[in-house]
């Protein structure tokens, strides 16, 4: 299976520029769409979705052309949007005997068994006669993945999933994600870069609209291979460093105040060597030091 978008643009009435050219291959797995708040990531998710619509460009999946075959794409696509709602008084029993009934299942029993079927796999069978106003965030996602999940999908887009998650209710959600990765697309759009460095085999980075990276993310990383570099600053030095050096991130360790700085070969001035990361990846690309 492959999503393939070639030359897709959007422009809101008020002039902002959410989509400029965009072309992306997409295959099997998971795949990381990482940027900033605001620079698309949304904006594509949304059109692929078919719940809104590009100014130019195609998107084909498999022999479907998205941007015009809306009513097939809905049939192989589960949603998961960064915003979502469920009725708070409603049971997730109930609620997924509903969707069930909705996609077409009248037989009580084969309903019975796939709101079975989905609630285990998302580790919510115990809690579906509790209130969906008394689930916390990570159990709300879990159930939004099984919504999405509702009628075999072959593609899965998931927007800013983690977003507010505890660190365990995160791990779970990992772990449901790259789960039902295996086979089938889906897309994970998000600004935290963990997530997609735990989880996608394959990403792109989206900023101002524009594709400005695709890659493997171990391709991604190897770039920068030897080239990343990490001190302890005092903070009141940390304007001359960003004067002197290609600064990377700061981040606070402890009470400490420590940098990293992009460098072809050993800086000296007390560097130590780092192991790269996505994020060293993101903010090499963001900041346009290359």
């Amino acid at each position: 299976m492959k999503l393939k978008i070639n030359n897709l643009s959007k422009k809101y009435s008020n002039g902002i520029q959410a989509l400029d050219n965009v072309n992306l291959e997409i295959e099997n797995g998971m795949f990381g769409l990482l940027g900033p708040n605001g620079a698309g990531k949304s904006t594509l998710m949304r059109i692929i979705a078919t719940l809104q619509d590009a100014d130019s460009g195609n998107i084909t999946f498999e022999n479907i052309n998205v941007l015009e075959q809306k009513n097939e794409v809905k049939k192989v696509l589960g949603y998961l949007p960064q915003e979502f709602g469920f009725y708070p008084k409603d049971k997730a029993y109930d609620l997924f005997d509903h969707f069930t009934m909705l996609k077409g299942i009248t037989n009580k029993l084969q309903r019975k068994i796939k709101v079975e079927e989905l609630l285990r796999k998302v580790n919510l069978w115990d809690k579906r006669n509790i209130k969906i106003g008394e689930f916390s965030g990570g159990m709300k996602q879990r159930l939004g993945i099984a919504q999405a999940l509702l009628g075999n999908p072959k593609l899965i887009i998931v927007d800013e999933p983690t977003a507010g998650l505890d660190p365990a209710e995160r791990n779970r959600f990992h772990n449901l994600l790259s789960e039902i990765g295996e086979d089938i697309i889906v897309i994970l759009s998000t600004h935290i870069v963990d997530d997609v460095s735990d989880l996608c085999e394959n990403m792109a980075i989206i900023n101002n609209g524009k594709i400005i990276l695709e890659a493997k993310t171990l391709d991604s990383l190897n770039s920068l291979k030897g080239k990343i570099w990490e001190k302890e600053i005092s903070k009141h030095d940390k304007r001359s460093y960003d004067e002197q050096y290609d600064v990377l991130s700061d981040r606070l360790f402890a009470g400490k105040t420590f940098i990293r700085i992009y460098n072809d070969v050993h800086p000296n001035n007390g560097f130590l060597p780092a192991e790269v990361t996505l994020e060293d990846v993101y903010f090499f690309h963001l900041t346009d030091i290359n």
